[in-house]
């Protein structure tokens, strides 16, 4: 059988079990002319877990108005924000510090999102997070 032809490629921020057919799911759907509800009703039932928590989820839309999705969980800088108590990263990284992260933290993280990120080894998953965190105004402590 021949691989189904690939028309849209969607990433969507949503919050965890709460999504509707209201914008962003249902606009974004809709205009790949998709049957939200059969994407809305095991999406929520799948990121229970993640209750009112932001996710990452990758949409794949094909020619015949199918999707595959997968949920890639939280992204690493709400994880960063969740571990340090803060509201929200700084506008001005280099001169205006928000918080600070121990290794500890960030290696929690990196555990966590280690299947997602671009790294060999969890050493190297590690700067990864701390790299987002000092992008955030986050100073990183031993």
């Amino acid at each position: 059988m021949a691989e189904k032809k690939v028309i849209g490629n969607l990433k969507l921020r949503i919050p965890g079990g709460k999504a509707t057919a209201g914008p962003p799911v249902g606009s974004t759907l809709g205009q790949w002319g998709l049957n939200m509800m059969d994407f809305i009703n095991p999406f929520n039932e799948k990121t229970k877990e993640f209750m009112g928590k932001n996710v990452i989820v990758h949409i794949k839309v094909y020619e015949d108005r199918t999707f595959d999705w997968i949920c890639l969980g939280q992204p690493v800088d709400d994880l960063i924000r969740e571990a340090i108590k803060i509201d929200k990263g700084s506008g001005k990284p280099n001169v205006d510090k928000v918080g600070k992260i121990t290794k500890a933290q960030l290696q929690e993280i990196a555990e966590k999102k280690m299947d997602q990120l671009n790294a060999i080894d969890i050493e190297g998953a590690i700067k990864i997070v701390a790299g987002t965190a000092r992008s955030m105004g986050v100073e990183v402590t031993e």
